[in-house]
């Protein structure tokens, strides 16, 4: 543990950018204990270190729960997430503690849609098998058909999610020369679709028609495992899935079933369940599936974007301010 001599009570959960550090201290009028590892702080000094303090600025990989709250004591009255995400939040019992919570949207939607449409170019051209071709010396000769994937030109992209990251990944992908996008969500958009000449479907429909399906939803109750097999079924078996949201979206078992048989041709995905994914699971073990380490926001600007963010959401909470940035409970 490191602590700084500044006065209000934090608890900051792990070591982030130097940026957002600065921030809390520069306000002068604040006390920060920080659990100062790039690893998440283990549980008993979790709540060791929230205990009578009157703020928290935590990670999307911190469960903040009734257990952490009740140890926090009565005093805490601000809870900011240094993230979009707030699946990891106990809602509803902060909420019946008067708690406020800060989030930050918007400033990770770029980094993270650039992140799904690598991804997505990554997969369906199959550059990491290509890749380990190269180096191990599967590459003799010129091929008509090695290491042939699929091209977004005149292609049909269904997103799951037409929010902030949604728009931002169809603006990146209309220019490779989609030919149609469609959409699927809880509600239509048209004002927002108009841009994309987006169609608004039923989920099935987006499954059967689309050839790229890029996943970024927000994890709900409703959203939670709705890429399952009957979602997996009904999709082309030339058809490449990619998730960017959340790994509790998709069922991981419907989806190696799916890699495995053949129903669909490739996934992507930046997030899984759990995180990390083990190195033994079945899917790492498929070249048609790759994976990354949850990187979609992890571009230098971003990352100090969303620290400072979080600090100044923390710092308003605790002056009884309006905060930049306040997930409305």
């Amino acid at each position: 543990m490191r602590t700084a001599r500044w006065a209000m009570e934090v608890f900051v959960t792990r070591r982030i950018p130097a940026a957002g550090l600065r921030a809390l201290s520069e306000a002068g009028g604040c006390t920060v204990q920080q659990w100062d590892s790039n690893e998440p702080v283990p549980r008993a000094e979790l709540l060791a270190g929230v205990a009578g303090k009157q703020g928290l600025l935590c990670l999307l990989s911190d469960r903040i729960d009734k257990e952490v709250l009740d140890a926090a004591g009565s005093g805490l009255k601000v809870i900011s997430t240094m993230s979009v995400g707030f699946d990891h939040l106990a809602l509803h019992e902060i909420k019946k503690r008067g708690i406020r919570v800060g989030y930050t949207p918007d400033v990770l939607t770029d980094a993270t849609a650039e992140l799904s449409v690598a991804l997505l170019l990554a997969t369906c051209r199959r550059l990491p098998e290509s890749v380990e071709e190269v180096k191990n010396g599967g590459w003799t000769t010129w091929k008509p058909l090695w290491m042939c994937g699929y091209g977004l030109s005149d292609s049909i992209v269904g997103i799951l999610g037409l929010g902030r990251i949604g728009q931002a990944v169809a603006r990146r992908l209309k220019p490779f020369g989609v030919k149609k996008f469609l959409y699927a969500g809880s509600h239509p958009k048209p004002e927002i679709a108009a841009e994309f000449q987006a169609e608004f479907v039923p989920i099935t429909r987006l499954a059967e028609e689309s050839d790229f399906i890029v996943v970024t939803c927000a994890l709900t109750p409703e959203t939670q495992g709705i890429c399952n097999k009957d979602f997996f079924c009904r999709m082309k078996k030339n058809s490449v899935f990619i998730n960017t949201s959340r790994g509790a979206v998709v069922n991981q078992e419907d989806l190696y079933n799916a890699l495995v048989n053949g129903q669909i041709a490739a996934a992507g995905l930046d997030v899984t369940t759990p995180e990390p994914l083990p190195t033994d699971h079945p899917l790492l073990s498929l070249k048609n599936c790759v994976i990354l380490p949850h990187i979609g926001s992890a571009t230098y600007t971003t990352r100090n974007t969303m620290s400072v963010l979080a600090a100044n959401n923390l710092l308003a909470g605790l002056k009884g301010e309006p905060m930049p940035s306040e997930l409305l409970l």
